[in-house]
């Protein structure tokens, strides 16, 4: 996805489908593109990549450390990674897939390390930088990816910038992603007559204003109807304000809390009313769970629910799945949009910014390879032949229309713009500050959400003594470094 789709969180969708390591793992099919298809891509990658009996990597096998396969196919329904095709047709390479869950990933991986077998790759997220880069997990990329290159130009920057500690990179990034999205189903909205969300957008009118009348007007908790559902929605409002509740500070090169910018208490006044009102399923007393069941997209397909918040990787698979969990997609119902954005900011449309790519484990074994891989993944982002077969194979696979894909198209240019909101995780910092920015989110997806000034009374100070903690020991991280 982070241009491909996804690799951040294919998170969810994945648990559910693969059990953890250890597991019966589902058996690889093999599909193909076209000859054409084939040829053409080739024939680029021959001008912009190094000839294969130039490259030590050749002929090998890398390693993938996750919870979720992005390269091998499992029905056919899916599309072809374009990027492995590239990598396993014009290199002989290979990867294996290491399974494991999305919540054990770190403790496993650790695990391995510390027993001498490490994977390649993992991954490239948020969650991954900086505090499991101090701990040694991943691996400086800089002796395996040269960012002078052109084929690094417009990510080069962006991985010094935020995925660097004492001239280091601990990241490959191919490509900047967008986040959450709302998923929706059209027929539902032109049932209770509310115009279309794409089309407010399109005209500048998608604000949480808008928002919160068709929420209001829709829910209804006596008859199990709620606006709002999903993964990550509280980033996806938060992120839509313009700023996270944690940046990094590009002139002190610390960490700092934002928790007393009046955005953030907006969009917290935004939630807690919508949660004040009933307009939010409460998943969170539910322990996690979204509605029927787990099913991403739950209720959309009944008209139970107005939008469920998720990556575009959970509306991406089989049509006829997608169909009977989101919106019949050969009907056209199916499309989604980007959060409204805040009435009262800026009037700019900000836009979650997420890394696509990988890190390299410690001691990875083949680390070559892994930027072997990341080269074939960011040509497939740039060159225009591979770009169309990508779009050709959403078409054809996923019956995804003009709009939908010039949506997304739309969402992957502004997250490589300046309107982004690049933002760190739970898991991106010490356990102890972790624990806090999670307590914060989840303070407004409760149903019994709390104020703003709720939450900074009873976070605020701990926020900035383990930010001041976790930046020394950055500091000290540094520094050993030499």
């Amino acid at each position: 996805m982070k241009k491909r789709f996804a690799a951040v969180i294919l998170v969810l969708i994945m648990i559910a489908a693969l059990v953890g390591c250890g597991a019966n793992k589902r058996q690889p099919i093999e599909l193909t593109l076209s000859t054409e298809d084939a040829e053409a891509i080739l024939a680029a990658a021959g001008i912009t990549l190094p000839p294969a009996e130039e490259v030590a990597a050749a002929n090998t096998t890398i390693q993938w450390f996750a919870w979720f396969d992005d390269f091998h196919n499992y029905s056919e329904g899916e599309v072809v990674n374009t990027g492995f095709f590239t990598f396993r047709e014009k290199y002989g390479c290979e990867i294996e897939w290491i399974e494991c869950t999305w919540d054990e990933r770190f403790t496993r991986v650790a695990t391995l390390l510390v027993g001498g077998t490490p994977p390649d790759f993992m991954n490239g997220e948020t969650e991954n930088f900086p505090f499991y880069a101090t701990q040694k997990t991943f691996q400086p990329i800089n002796d395996y990816i040269d960012l002078t290159d052109p084929l690094w130009e417009g990510v080069a920057d962006y991985m010094n910038t935020y995925f660097s500690l004492g001239g280091n990179v601990y990241m490959i990034c191919t490509d900047r992603y967008f986040g959450s999205v709302l998923a929706y189903n059209r027929r539902i909205f032109d049932e209770w007559g509310f115009d279309d969300p794409a089309e407010l957008y399109y005209n500048n009118e998608w604000t949480w204003d808008e928002f919160e009348d068709m929420a209001k007007d829709f829910s209804s908790e006596d008859n199990d109807r709620f606006a709002l559902d999903g993964w990550f929605y509280t980033k996806g409002f938060q992120h839509s304000c313009g700023t996270p509740l944690v940046t990094y500070d590009l002139e002190t090169g610390k960490y700092v809390s934002n928790i007393d910018d009046p955005r953030l208490e907006r969009v917290n006044d935004f939630l807690y009313d919508l949660n004040k009102n009933g307009c939010i399923y409460p998943w969170y007393n539910h322990g996690y769970a979204v509605r029927d069941n787990n099913e991403f997209g739950g209720g959309l397909k009944s008209g139970n629910l107005l939008f469920s918040c998720g990556g575009p990787y959970f509306f991406t698979g089989p049509v006829e799945e997608i169909s009977a969990e989101y919106a019949d997609v050969t009907a056209n119902e199916l499309m989604f949009v980007p959060f409204p954005r805040d009435p009262s900011g800026d009037g700019t449309q900000y836009i979650e910014s997420d890394p696509a790519g990988y890190c390299i484990v410690q001691n990875a074994p083949n680390p070559e390879g892994v930027a072997l891989l990341a080269m074939c993944d960011r040509f497939k982002v740039l060159d225009p032949t591979v770009m169309s077969i990508d779009r050709k194979q959403k078409i054809e696979k996923y019956l995804w229309t003009d709009e939908m894909l010039d949506m997304y198209d739309l969402c992957v240019e502004k997250a490589n713009s300046g309107d982004i909101v690049l933002a760190f995780e739970p898991e991106s910092f010490s356990s102890n500050l972790g624990q806090v920015l999670d307590d914060i989110e989840k303070s407004a997806m409760q149903s019994n959400a709390t104020t703003w000034a709720q939450i900074k009374e009873a976070n605020g100070d701990q926020l900035q003594y383990y930010l001041d903690d976790f930046n020394a020991r950055v500091d000290e991280y540094i520094a050993s470094l030499g």
